[in-house]
C-alpha cells in the first residue's frame, strides 16, 4: 500500500440525509478507499448507489426506444429539439435530442445493443474521484467505456442550443480531437432535486496499458499535481508543469495534429468558451509495436492517429475535451484581472477566448516535433 494525498473533490447528494452516524462511517470508509484508488465502485453501501441504478433503468428504456425506432437518414428540426420523457417507478427520465445522439453514436461505430449493453449491466458504475474544481459528480461505467458527468441547467442549455453547429462540425471533421457526446439526460426523483447528466465517449478507453494521463492547458498557475509513487495504484491526471520537459514525436503527423487542434480550438472559440483541455495519454508499446508504431494506428480508437512520444517507447493519444466549458463572461473576466494582480507575470487558464486558444496551439507547437 502506498501513502499519498491527492487532490479530490468530495463526493456529493441531494438524494437522502444520512444520520451523522452513518455519514461519519461512510465518510471514513469512503476516506480508506481514496487512499487505494482514484476510481472506486459504486456498491449498496455508497451514498450513489440507488441513483445510479435509477439512471441505468432510465436509460435502458430510452436507448431501447432509440433502438426499436427507423433509424433517421435526414435529422429534422424537430429532432434537435425533442424530449422524451419515461416514467419509473419512483422517478422519470428525459432524454433530449435522442435522435441527434442516436445518429451520432451510429456515425462513431457504437451501435444502440453495446452502448445500453455498457451503460445498463447488472455492474455497479465506478465513481471517479477528480481533482477538478468542478462540482460536477463522475462516473464511468463498469467497463471504463463511457463517461457520465452532471451538469447544471444552464450547461445543457448550452450545449443543447448549440449541438447543430457542434454536430456539423463532427460531420466535417470525423477525427476531430473534441470530446464525443453521446446523451443528454435529466433525471426527476419524485419531488425532490432534479439532476442533468451527459454521457460522453471515455477518453482513456481502453486503458489497460495507459501508464500516465496529462490535462494540459497550456499556462503554469495551479498546473502541477503531485505524482504517486511507482507501483501506486491511485489514478492521477497530470497538469503542464508535469510535462515539461518532454516532447511527443508526431513525425509526418505532426502537421495534421497541430492543424486539427487549430480546428477545434477555433471552433470552441466562436462559441465564446474557454477552459477545455487537451487530454494525452502515454501507452507502453509491445516489442513488436516498437519497430511498427504507424502500421497500428487503427489500435488507437480515439483519434485513428499514431502518435508517439520521444521520451519513452510509448503512443500518445490526445483529445480535446469539450464537456460545455466555461462562457467567457462578466464573471469570468473579473476572475481574469483578480488572477493577473495576484499572479504577475504567470500564466492562468482565465483570459479571453481568443487568447486562450491561441495559448493552447501553441503548447502543441512547443511540445511536438
Amino acid at each position: 500500500m502506498c501513502h499519498h494525498r491527492m487532490e479530490r473533490s468530495v463526493p456529493r447528494s441531494s438524494f437522502g440525509k444520512p444520520s451523522s452516524t452513518a455519514k461519519k462511517q461512510r465518510w471514513e470508509r469512503l476516506r480508506r478507499q481514496w487512499e487505494l484508488l482514484g476510481v472506486f465502485e459504486i456498491d449498496q453501501q455508497h451514498e450513489f448507489y440507488s441513483l445510479t441504478c435509477m439512471i441505468k433503468e432510465g436509460l435502458s428504456m430510452s436507448i431501447q426506444t432509440a433502438t426499436d425506432s427507423a433509424p433517421t437518414n435526414q435529422l429534422s428540426e424537430e429532432d434537435f429539439i425533442s424530449k422524451v420523457t419515461q416514467i419509473h417507478k419512483g422517478f422519470t427520465l428525459e432524454t433530449f435530442a435522442g435522435p441527434v445522439f442516436s445518429k451520432l453514436r451510429g456515425s462513431l461505430g457504437v451501435t444502440e445493443q453495446e452502448y445500453q449493453q455498457s451503460l445498463c449491466s447488472d455492474k455497479c458504475y465506478l465513481q471517479f474521484i477528480s481533482n477538478s474544481k468542478s462540482k460536477a459528480d463522475f462516473f464511468l461505467t463498469n467497463d471504463k467505456r463511457f463517461f457520465l458527468k452532471t451538469q447544471n441547467e444552464r450547461e445543457i442549455r448550452f450545449l443543447l442550443d448549440n449541438l447543430k453547429i457542434y454536430m456539423e462540425h463532427m460531420r466535417t471533421y470525423p477525427h476531430s480531437l473534441l470530446v464525443k457526446l453521446l446523451g443528454v439526460h435529466r433525471i426527476n426523483i419524485s419531488y425532490r432535486q432534479k439532476k442533468y447528466f451527459i454521457v460522453m465517449q471515455s477518453v482513456f478507453y481502453p486503458d489497460d496499458r495507459i501508464s500516465a494521463r496529462y490535462d494540459i492547458k497550456g499556462c503554469e498557475v495551479s498546473r502541477w499535481t503531485n505524482p504517486v509513487p511507482e507501483g501506486c495504484q491511485i489514478i492521477v491526471v497530470l497538469k503542464d508543469l508535469n510535462f515539461e520537459g518532454q516532447y511527443i514525436t508526431l513525425d509526418q503527423q505532426r502537421s495534421w495534429l497541430l492543424r486539427q487542434v487549430e480546428i477545434d480550438t477555433d471552433f470552441l472559440r466562436s462559441l465564446n468558451v474557454l477552459d477545455y483541455s487537451l487530454l494525452i495519454a502515454c501507452q507502453p508499446l509491445q516489442q513488436d509495436e516498437r519497430h511498427h508504431a504507424l502500421s497500428f494506428a487503427s489500435l488507437i480508437k480515439r483519434t485513428k492517429r499514431s502518435v508517439h512520444p520521444s521520451t519513452s517507447p510509448s503512443q500518445s493519444i490526445p483529445s480535446v475535451p469539450g464537456t460545455v466549458p466555461e462562457v467567457y463572461g462578466f464573471k469570468k473576466r473579473l476572475e481574469y484581472w483578480w488572477k493577473r494582480l495576484r499572479h504577475p507575470g504567470r500564466t492562468f487558464s482565465t483570459v479571453s477566448p481568443r487568447n486562450y486558444c491561441t495559448r493552447l496551439c501553441q503548447w502543441v507547437q512547443d511540445h511536438t516535433k
